[in-house]
């Protein structure tokens, strides 16, 4: 291994092998901890540590590093105490997650590192929205993440890569090229000779260096951040490398052939570094031997003060608050000047005004720029707020969900755009495990607000018409707001966009110019989780929303002999319980109404909560009206019988003679 200092110093040689030994050592000590039984798992990083160290050492201290679970010189490069590390690891009170997740799965602003989640891929995502918020800044920052060469065949990987590449974001992909996937080889992951080829498809640079040779990772990746601060642009940097543990230390290691253990033991990270400081007089024995006791006498001391920090202790109702993001939901008045407007118009109208309220606010979606999106709902926002806040995207949903996140992160706030509700599905990972769970986890806020044009009506078939809000009512930490009027329709979406809090914002298509009413002039909102009674009646409860709710008023207008109290739920994450109690307290009959399929469609935890909390007040079964268990129709004829609102008149009259 051939190492050049060029004019670094001999302290600041010193300097990077003292970085470059202490994790080693942590790692020892770890190894060692676990053989005694006092943890119980841990992925070990030993021979990848030139690697993290290397590229920890050229970024900047406020620029943000997005490691995975085999990084742990990222962490102890950035000066976070062992303890603290050690905390987290054990699941205690005083680690980054307070026992709720493990490893390093975490991440904290205090040392601008962002951690990964078990999924692997999606971190490089918040990578490109971390980064496009320092470029929309105008901030010289590049922003690194890193990957393993098995995550390198998950869609996150190449949506991540194509979404910098067009954008020109200042992000450095690191893959570690330890040659296996937990036990799968190389030549069973991918085709190409090197992972670092796979940069020419996408029209950037590719670098390969050696992973273990810490002063070229540093030097080499000095050099690519100083420059792409200055002249933004995405790299793809392979790091050749050894894992040479297991994946973790329960899998072992049986299936690598002994061979490679034996040529890459030469190419140790920190005993080859060790031999050039000694050769170039920077080091002696002795000082080893003092560097590694002093570590040693660190590593012990602060891994012990770590097992006596306190557990966590069991409080449900600290768990169910700290699933959000504190913020106070209550409403912002209308002003009394009003005008007409569409359901459509209402919500261009409520983006505009959030747009001009908050300047770090980000619209991404595909065909929303120029084009003004599918339904002419951002026509004009890029003559005034410009491209740079108003972006097309690549059709690649999950790579723009995480970049909502990294751009939250970064302090901004993103409004994502589904061209169609039924296209989330593929960016439903980052939205149930990292919008969702970010805050849980550590403490962050995901200020993301993402937009589903939902439902049918409009004779679009299995792929552009489905009710999927059911997929996010039962993720804890999303909030879902679904209006029914124009009015709402712009004050929920600002009430949303003002919420630091992940927001999944259902706006029907069907309504989008079939339905008009008086909406306020600028700034107001409506408070997530508060319903709307349309009117009260004594008979029957209808407990509806969205598109149901038109069909609840159309019906009770055709038959105004029923006395009806109708119930728009109007959020379904939150829900309001106490509107929902009253109206069972008042009727005792109720119906809930929704255009999703019947099985599994929110009505029936709506069901559920008002047997186990109004039984005494039913005068009948709860009955849910919903639409039949199949997919989506394109046919008028089909697609009408297919909607709850066929139905809608015989369970009325069912429950009335109940």
């Amino acid at each position: 291994m051939q190492f050049d200092r060029k004019k670094k110093t001999n302290s600041e040689l010193l300097d990077i092998y003292k970085r470059l030994v202490y994790p080693r050592m942590v790692e020892e000590k770890m190894l060692i901890l676990l053989r005694q039984g006092r943890i119980g798992k841990w992925f070990s990083g030993i021979g990848q540590e030139a690697i993290a160290v290397g590229s920890t050492l050229a970024m900047q201290s406020d620029e943000y590093i997005l490691p995975m679970h085999r990084n742990l010189g990222v962490f102890t490069t950035r000066d976070i105490p062992l303890k603290r590390l050690m905390a987290q690891w054990q699941g205690k009170l005083t680690g980054f997650t307070k026992g709720r997740d493990r490893s390093f799965h975490f991440g904290t602003q205090e040392y601008k590192i962002i951690g990964m989640i078990s999924h692997l891929g999606p971190q490089m995502a918040l990578a490109d929205g971390i980064a496009l918020a320092d470029l929309i800044a105008e901030k010289p920052k590049a922003t690194l993440v890193f990957t393993g060469e098995g995550a390198t065949s998950e869609g996150d990987f190449h949506e991540a890569i194509n979404v910098a590449a067009v954008w020109n974001l200042p992000v450095i992909f690191l893959i570690e090229n330890n040659g296996y996937g937990l036990s799968t080889p190389i030549n069973e992951q991918f085709k190409c000779k090197h992972l670092v080829d796979r940069a020419i498809g996408y029209g950037i640079e590719g670098v390969q260096l050696d992973g273990n040779n810490i002063l070229e990772v540093y030097d080499k990746l000095s050099a690519l951040t100083e420059d792409i601060r200055q002249n933004p642009r995405p790299v793809l940097v392979e790091c050749l490398t050894f894992r040479m543990r297991g994946h973790e230390e329960a899998s072992g290691t049986k299936y690598v052939p002994q061979h490679l253990f034996d040529e890459w033991a030469q190419k140790d990270p920190v005993k080859n570094f060790e031999d050039y400081l000694l050769d170039e007089g920077v080091l002696t024995e002795s000082a080893i031997s003092e560097i590694r006791s002093s570590f040693k006498k660190q590593i012990d001391g602060e891994v012990e003060a770590a097992f006596a920090e306190p557990e966590p202790q069991a409080n449900s109702a600290q768990e169910l608050s700290d699933m959000y993001y504190p913020y106070d939901v209550a409403a912002f008045a209308p002003s009394s000047s009003t005008t007409e407007k569409r359901y459509l118009d209402a919500i261009s109208d409520g983006l505009k005004v959030a747009m001009q309220r908050h300047q770090n606010l980000v619209l991404m979606g595909q065909d929303i720029a120029e084009y003004g999106g599918a339904f002419k709902i951002t026509d004009g926002f890029v003559a005034e707020f410009g491209k740079a806040r108003v972006r097309n995207t690549p059709i690649c949903e999950s790579a723009i969900v995480g970049a909502g996140l990294g751009l939250s992160i970064n302090g901004c706030k993103a409004v994502v755009e589904m061209q169609f509700a039924d296209f989330v599905t593929v960016g439903f990972n980052q939205i149930v495990n990292n919008l969702a769970k970010t805050h849980y986890r550590w403490g962050e806020k995901a200020d993301v607000v993402v937009r589903m044009p939902t439902g049918a009506g409009t004779g679009a078939g299995p792929f552009h018409s489905q009710s999927n809000e059911a997929w996010f009512t039962k993720t804890p930490g999303l909030k879902i707001v679904y209006p029914a009027f124009p009015y709402d329709a712009k004050g929920l979406l600002l009430a949303a966009i003002e919420d630091p809090n992940p927001v999944i914002y259902f706006e029907h298509k069907y309504l989008y110019r079939s339905l008009s009413g008086l909406v306020p002039e600028g700034f107001y909102t409506m408070e997530i989780g508060k319903a709307n009674i349309l009117q009260k009646g004594e008979q029957i409860s209808i407990i509806t929303y969205g598109l149901g709710v038109h069909w609840a008023l159309d019906y009770l207008k055709a038959n105004p002999e029923i006395s009806a109290t109708l119930v728009d739920l109007v959020s379904l994450q939150p829900w309001d319980k106490e509107a929902v109690a009253a109206s069972v307290k008042a009727t005792g009959k109720v119906i809930v109404l929704h255009e999703d399929t019947l099985t599994n469609g929110f009505g029936s935890e709506i069901a559920a909560w008002i047997n186990e909390n109004c039984f005494e007040h039913l005068d009948a079964p709860v009955m849910r009206c919903a639409s039949l268990d199949t997919a989506i129709p394109m046919s008028k004829v089909l697609e009408d019988d297919f909607l709850a609102k066929a139905r809608l008149g015989e369970t009325v009259e069912k429950l009335l003679k109940y």
